[in-house]
């Protein structure tokens, strides 16, 4: 087993989020970073952010340590034939969220599978482009790796080289099985937001002005770019649909249930909401395993500068670390309630620290 190697000199075909966050990452690394993208002005502003220099057109340059096919699941195989024609580099790897299938139409193109592990970094956002990308995006996440029995060790060291360099995470998975597990835990789950939010398309200004924290939260990432995640699911599309299949069974039951309106009835809806918390419960905290019980500090704060800063301050001088921060805007009014998630035995040293520098903590 070759051991994991930090590539010196990459190139990154796709100068998106997840592409132009990667070229950030490893230039921070030292490494020598080349960049190409069919959009000249996304790559434009990736080169102008910091992440490389433009790959030259046509002149034959030394094989790079490593390349990154940051591009869709369509073209992933495609675009890992023309790189290995060209001898882009010594190894490849890609980050589409899909596995089984680009795998599929690569071997089915011909393409070297001896050189290429296929990889899924497990971060991103709502927002796209590069404009959205950061080098600190996949510290800590799982980037899952998906190596054929054909892959080198020297191809899997430099690969997995590049996550740890990334920050990320490693975790070795089938592609099948990393497919199906990412249908349940995002893209059966975006679709189900995208659908929430498709509601409020014919939302009155009643329901849109006692909008909450609630409805933010569960359609964050319905503002996704539809054209991106289209793609996405087309490739993804039988594990998908055996989640949402699934959830609408579990809502269609609910539904039903409830227009019954009788107390045996709501029991049966109350055990789904039940089975939600064991679910939601099973999501590992930020550091792995179990989530923690945190308890929860609000605080009132005017919507001005420094204001965030400030507060962040005072903690560190109490001695306390935020493990978590949500804002709760008011409608109409320049305030917020800011929700800090600290360990239980701090939270009243929290409280009495903002209250003794001004801040309204209720409780």
């Amino acid at each position: 087993m070759s051991e994991d190697v930090v590539a010196r000199r990459i190139v990154v075909v796709g100068t998106g989020l997840i592409g132009t966050s990667i070229a950030l990452a490893m230039r921070e690394r030292g490494a020598e970073v080349l960049l190409t993208d069919r959009d000249a002005a996304a790559l434009a502003l990736a080169v102008e952010l910091g992440a490389g220099a433009a790959l030259p057109d046509g002149a034959r340059e030394e094989p790079a340590d490593l390349a990154v096919l940051a591009v869709p699941p369509a073209a992933v195989a495609v675009t890992l034939l023309d790189a290995q024609k060209r001898g882009l580099a010594a190894a490849y790897t890609d980050v589409a969220s899909v596995k089984a299938l680009p795998l599929a139409q690569a071997a089915e193109l011909g393409c070297d599978l001896t050189t290429f592990v296929a990889g899924h970094p497990l971060a991103g956002s709502e927002r796209s482009g590069p404009g959205a990308a950061r080098a600190d995006l996949f510290l800590g996440r799982p980037w899952a790796l998906c190596a054929t029995p054909e892959a080198t060790p020297e191809t899997v060291g430099v690969v997995t080289g590049l996550v740890k360099a990334c920050g990320g995470m490693p975790v070795q998975v089938d592609a099948a099985e990393h497919d199906r597990a990412v249908a349940l835990v995002s893209h059966g789950p975006h679709v189900v937001s995208a659908a929430v939010a498709a509601r409020l398309t014919g939302a009155d200004d009643v329901a849109l002005g006692l909008s909450g924290q609630g409805v933010r939260d569960v359609t964050r990432i319905a503002a996704s770019d539809p054209r991106l995640w289209i793609g996405i699911l087309s490739a993804n599309s039988a594990p998908v649909a055996d989640v949402l299949e699934a959830v609408a069974t579990d809502l269609a039951v609910a539904a039903s249930l409830l227009r019954d309106g009788s107390e045996e009835a709501a029991a049966h809806v109350a055990d789904l909401l039940l089975r939600g918390n064991a679910g939601r419960s099973r999501i590992p905290g930020k550091h792995g395993g179990d989530q923690p019980a945190y308890a929860t500090v609000q605080v009132v704060i005017p919507d001005r500068p420094g204001e965030l800063a400030m507060i962040f301050q005072a903690a560190g001088i109490a001695g306390v670390n935020i493990e978590d921060v949500t804002i709760e805007h008011s409608p109409g009014r320049p305030l917020g309630v800011l929700e800090l998630s600290v360990v239980p035995e701090a939270a009243e040293r929290l409280a009495a620290e903002l209250r003794a520098r001004g801040w309204s903590v209720p409780g």
